[in-house]
């Protein structure tokens, strides 16, 4: 269980569940207005950190740097929604309802608080003997202002739960703290699509020219000399004869070859660009109100009202 004492070390410090998954930062801590205990941490979840879950502080422990809560990430995720009013204060609605989420029975949670011996509520630090389930004081002023009267009282259960991390509330030196929210934007790196190389087999119709030869006959005619009378002479004087020459031709021949011809590869480059988030953002706004006490006691005093 978390003290009054380590709240200082659960502010601002991640938040883990039981399986080692990080759920998102511890941004509030609500102390019971009755008892004064620490019970529920706000944990700032979602993307850029925009939505924060309450989840109950009761079983957590402080494991080096982080806070490790018994409950999954999704489920912390999935928590209901929880409107805070402006004074950072947990209704008692509200309450109810994160305690069904969790599993947790209301009775056992209604016996682990302090009574007295005739069976009221014991007051918490700072809290009132008012009746009805106000929003108080409680344990927010524990830091400062202590004995404060507040007007959280006991009927119904429960008072509700006040924030205590310092984010409004008076402080031991009278001031008040005045908080804003600040968008922190960042970038996720996602898929967006997909490329690959594919490799396919077309057909295409190719033309080259190149040079043929072929042979033709030419008859040739020579007188006889004296060179070539005795090759005239060595044959019959009369007498029939044939001589034959094989012709030749060339003719196109096609074979294909399969060579490399180039080597291709897929690289991916990053192109920058502007784009302008836009979100919203609360700010805590502190004001002056004076109230003329004296006045007041006059016109009571006159019989003015």
């Amino acid at each position: 269980m978390i003290t009054r004492e380590e709240i200082a070390n659960v502010l601002d410090q991640p938040v883990y569940d039981g399986d080692g998954n990080k759920i998102g930062d511890a941004k509030h801590v609500f102390f019971d207005d009755m008892t004064g205990r620490p019970e529920w941490v706000s944990v700032r979840t979602g993307m850029f950190g925009a939505k924060e879950s309450f989840v109950p502080i009761r079983d957590a422990e402080m494991v080096q740097n982080h806070l490790e809560v018994p409950y999954r990430k999704d489920q912390v995720k999935d928590a209901p929604n929880v409107d805070v009013d402006a004074g950072g204060h947990l209704s008692e609605t509200e309450e109810h309802r994160l305690y069904d989420y969790y599993g947790i029975n209301w009775d056992s949670v209604l016996s682990e608080a302090e009574r007295t011996d005739d069976g009221r509520w014991a007051a918490g630090p700072g809290a009132g003997t008012g009746t009805g389930t106000g929003t108080g004081l409680g344990a927010a002023d524990a830091a400062g202002a202590a004995g404060t009267a507040g007007m959280a009282g006991a009927a119904g259960g429960k008072a509700g739960y006040r924030d205590t991390s310092e984010r409004t509330g008076m402080r031991g030196d009278d001031a008040m703290t005045r908080s804003e929210e600040q968008m922190r934007v960042g970038v996720e790196r996602r898929e967006t699509g997909r490329a690959r190389l594919r490799k396919y087999v077309v057909t295409e119709e190719v033309q080259q020219t190149i040079p043929v030869t072929h042979e033709e006959v030419r008859v040739e005619r020579e007188p006889i000399t004296e060179a070539n009378r005795g090759d005239a002479l060595s044959g019959p004087e009369i007498s029939e004869a044939e001589h034959e020459v094989t012709l030749h031709a060339e003719r196109p021949v096609v074979e294909t070859e399969t060579v490399p011809v180039e080597r291709v590869r897929m690289t991916t480059e990053e192109h920058t660009e502007e784009e302008t988030v836009r979100g919203r953002v609360r700010k805590e706004r502190i004001e002056a109100i004076t109230e003329d006490i004296a006045e007041e006691d006059d016109d009571r005093r006159r019989g003015r009202t």
